[in-house]
């Protein structure tokens, strides 16, 4: 799947927690041949999730625990 690895590559790009980025997400994980949904409804559902999840990345790596 490669999420780990493509928030790794967001969070060394200094890349904020923004709408874009999960947009970039969603762009990479298909990129790398992963199935994402075409329904808009359900692709603005999973980008808010990788959203969610990518604030997490960020602070457990800053070690704020915020």
């Amino acid at each position: 799947m490669g999420l780990g690895r493509i928030m790794a590559e967001l969070c060394a790009e200094d890349r904020k927690p923004v709408d874009e980025t999960a947009q970039e997400i969603i762009r990479r994980l298909e990129e790398e041949k992963n199935f994402i949904p075409s329904s808009e409804r359900v692709r603005r559902q999973y980008a808010y999730v990788l959203l969610k999840e990518y604030k997490k990345y960020l602070t457990e790596r800053s070690g704020s625990g915020r």
